[in-house]
């Protein structure tokens, strides 16, 4: 009883702070105390209810049979949408803000909402290797679900809360990827409802101008209803090698050098500094050196790329062995590096001892809640943006990240991109090995002016025929846009299917310049 008192005193002198500070102060300069008090308690009620639901399904196997009956209701919505004289352009019925993307997209509020209720998992195909499931199964759900199988899927994106929808329509990557490609390179084929209601399958050879437009066209030439996906026999482990490197230059050639050797199963590097980082090689494996095996996944384990810093420090190169599903959500827990900025001392051994099985709070949840203060905030001093441009562009696009931003630690992921038609394509006749550099922070450069300098980013990747990832912020003008990616085939095919009426074009759903 006397502790149901003590924390009942705790709350009561926390509400009268809050109230004696403004509700809004305190989650613009006390972030932490609105997110450790309600928002990662409320994640967890969340993370229940979908385990739950996805158990339950598991159980009672209603998944394959529930779908084409809820693919009809959507179809039955667009035929309605259409008698009542395609008034307004169509968009999913989704929330924006239980999206993964920190951009606010206000089409919601004046486009007709399709209500779409797929998140299952429907067939795994063994025989060809194959699994079936619904856009809004996200990674986290879908490792879950093939691990004790034997399976995994070949691009394992990140976060736990990216869905299979978002992935394809937006795009996805791994430190996989230089032997697999981006997310929907790993697709097999697609399930749509186009804008007259009709239901379309599509692959590389059955309707296949539209299976390969569909990437990157942000649901702008219909409504994804199901994705087949690429599966990989799973191992227990990924032995995982630390090197530090120093000096940019020997940097970008270690990494490119491993980034071109098929025998690593994952690639990646984290930058310190402008000439700081680790490189990380990895290989899948079913066998282990006892003494060498960390859990990093468990909550009371130091955030990864905290984790990882300690070789550079240090100075030494290391080898462990990671759990397969921890390797694939490592930076799950900090959001990458974002949770220290909302958390400062969220890495605190305290912390993670007594709170750690609560992180992260759901990225839905601090959208929902961050207030126009807030988001202005981290619109004008915080920078999310992923570019993917030529590995042999490297050195200097590293160069320029720092001097526009200078915000560490940048992410670097290779992958490889095929030749194959749609948006994103190398510039010549033949597959070219890229890189991601991601950076997420709050950016040091003096002269940093969210607007400025991301457009000057935006002219230096289109000048290295680079590409933006669409999640983010994105400034340029409807013609840079279109100078950046290719609209040749994604044009044909919303004339050809009558989507100019139905749904805005990419440009204008994602674009800052377009959106109002």
């Amino acid at each position: 009883m006397s502790a149901l008192w003590s924390v009942g005193a705790g709350l009561l002198l926390l509400l009268l702070w809050v109230r004696h500070r403004g509700l809004e102060a305190v989650l613009v300069h006390h972030r932490w105390v609105f997110v450790c008090f309600f928002l990662l308690p409320l994640s967890i009620l969340f993370d229940i209810y979908y385990q739950l639901r996805a158990w339950a399904v598991w159980r009672l196997h209603s998944a394959p049979r529930q779908h084409a009956q809820r693919v009809r209701h959507i179809q039955e919505q667009v035929r309605e949408w259409k008698k009542e004289g395609s008034k307004r352009y169509m968009c999913t019925g989704r929330p924006g803000w239980l999206t993964v993307s920190l951009r606010v997209g206000k089409y919601k509020k004046t486009h007709k909402n399709i209500m779409i209720n797929l998140m299952d998992v429907l067939e795994v195909d063994s025989e060809r290797q194959v699994v079936r499931v619904e856009p809004l199964v996200s990674m986290g759900q879908l490792t879950a679900h093939l691990n004790p199988m034997g399976w995994t899927i070949p691009v394992v994106p990140e976060l736990d809360d990216l869905t299979v929808g978002g992935l394809i329509m937006g795009t996805g990557i791994e430190s996989s990827s230089h032997i697999y490609g981006l997310f929907q390179h790993t697709c097999v084929a697609y399930e749509l409802v186009l804008a007259d209601g009709s239901l379309v399958r599509c692959s590389p050879t059955e309707n296949s101008d539209l299976f390969y437009a569909v990437p990157w066209s942000c649901g702008t030439l219909g409504f994804l209803v199901a994705a087949e996906i690429k599966m990989i026999p799973a191992k227990k482990y990924v032995k995982i090698h630390y090197k530090p490197v120093r000096g940019l230059q020997k940097i970008c050639e270690k990494f490119t050098e491993e980034s071109k050797k098929k025998e690593n199963s994952f690639v990646e590097g984290l930058m310190y500094s402008l000439d700081e980082a680790v490189i990380m090689t990895g290989v899948l494996t079913d066998e282990a050196e006892q003494s060498k095996i960390n859990r990093i996944g468990n909550y009371y384990k130091p955030w990864f790329f905290k984790h990882v810093e300690k070789y550079l420090k240090a100075d030494r190169t290391g080898v462990e062995y990671i759990p397969a599903r921890h390797y694939y959500h490592r930076h799950t827990r900090s959001i990458f590096w974002e949770l220290q900025d909302i958390i400062p001392f969220g890495n605190n051994p305290v912390f993670r001892y007594l709170f750690g099985w609560m992180v992260p709070p759901k990225i839905s949840l601090l959208k929902l809640t961050q207030g126009e203060a807030i988001r202005k905030l981290y619109e004008q001093h915080h920078v999310v943006q992923d570019m993917l441009v030529p590995m042999k562009s490297l050195e200097k696009s590293i160069q320029t990240f720092h001097v526009d931003l200078n915000v560490y630690p940048i992410w670097l992921c290779p992958f490889i991109l095929p030749n194959n038609p749609g948006m994103v394509h190398p510039k010549g006749n033949e597959s070219e090995l890229y890189v991601d550099i991601g950076a997420y922070g709050e950016p040091k450069s003096k002269q940093f002016e969210a607007r400025a300098s991301t457009r000057q980013m935006e002219k230096f990747v289109r000048s290295v025929h680079g590409f933006q990832m669409l999640y983010a912020d994105c400034y340029m003008t409807r013609e840079e846009f279109w100078d950046m990616f290719d609209g040749s085939l994604y044009h044909k095919l919303r004339e050809q299917m009558n989507c100019k009426d139905a749904f805005p074009e990419v440009y204008d759903k994602i674009c800052k310049a377009a959106r109002h």
